[in-house]
């Protein structure tokens, strides 16, 4: 399997390397990539009828370099609302909280959901402000936070430091916080998290078991559930209602990401376990597009959802 190049923004883990596993979308990443030119799309041209979200990690690159134009361009692909990964400084994509919700609104994309992977107990209050003041719902923390998520080059492999235990109280406590503010917490998976630890304990397990419901609940990654060799639809069945958001994103006979609908995951079976699920919004994401330009797989993939039946 190919080793590919990624970068790690908000948990300070940078030039290390992973073979189709371009990890996750919190933080912004500065590194402009000169292929993925961005389309200015009229208002005019916006399909009215628009489905299914982006993870914006996707387009990071041209997120950086232009977010204005770039968000027009998802909206005129046809999609319907957003998941943010880039907050910096109580700015998303550099601008204000205000300021991106109204754009946004302007373009009728809706924020539902950001990754917020430099959450701390310290930071926490003002940014669930800064998430609510820009009209998300979903508070997303898509690694164990505050220096816990590990990466091993040698071994190629994440994991966290720290207890599930400890891990599990970090998200009660902010999923109070984020309840009593009006926004819903959630916590993004990877493969580590389905593969028993040394102690013997499966941590995604231990957090479905342990965490409040009413206060915290879970986005699944449907790439990275079949990366670890489970079954998503195996999760709906024992943990009901608990899995909110979903990450659709595809994957080659490789084991690497590819457009939703170029893949081997049976997205169909998948769908038709929803309402268990308890799923609200779904995202297309592909974190590296290896053949296409981000901005081209992201338009192969809306043509895959709207096959698979997804709306």
């Amino acid at each position: 399997m190919k080793i590919q190049p990624f970068q790690f923004k908000n948990v300070k883990l940078v030039g290390l390397a992973l073979a189709s596993v371009l990890l996750f979308s919190c933080g912004d990443q500065k590194k402009k990539d000169s292929s993925d030119e961005v389309e200015v799309v009229s208002q005019d041209s916006i399909e009215t009828a628009q489905f299914g979200g982006l993870a914006l990690y996707t387009l990071r690159d041209a997120m950086t370099e232009n977010a204005e134009t770039t968000l027009q361009t998802v909206a005129g692909d046809g999609y319907a609302y957003i998941e943010a990964a880039g907050y910096e400084e109580g700015k998303f994509y550099t601008m204000t909280p205000q300021d991106f919700k109204s754009f946004c609104e302007g373009i009728n994309l809706k924020p539902v959901s950001t990754h917020q992977g430099s959450v701390t107990l310290e930071n926490a209050e003002q940014m669930i402000a800064d998430v609510k003041a820009a009209g998300f719902q979903y508070f997303v923390i898509p690694v164990p936070p505050m220096g816990r998520f590990t990466f091993d080059q040698e071994t190629m492999t994440m994991g966290m430091t720290g207890t599930v235990e400890e891990l599990t109280k970090i998200l009660n406590t902010l999923g109070e916080q984020c309840n009593a503010a009006g926004l819903q917490l959630l916590y993004h998976n990877h493969d580590f998290e389905f593969k028993k630890n040394e102690n013997g304990i499966v941590p995604i397990d231990y957090l479905l078991e342990n965490t409040n419901s009413e206060y915290v609940n879970f986005q699944m990654d449907l790439y990275w559930v079949t990366k670890a060799g489970a079954d998503p639809v195996a999760y709906f069945e024992k943990y009901p209602g608990r899995f909110k958001l979903w990450h659709v994103k595809d994957m080659d006979d490789e084991g690497k990401f590819a457009p939703v609908g170029e893949g081997k995951i049976d997205f169909k079976r998948i769908l038709a376990e929803k309402e268990k699920s308890g799923m609200q919004y779904y995202f297309v994401e592909q974190d590296q597009t290896f053949n296409h330009t981000p901005l081209e797989a992201i338009k192969i993939s809306h043509q895959g959802l709207e096959t698979i039946g997804f709306q």
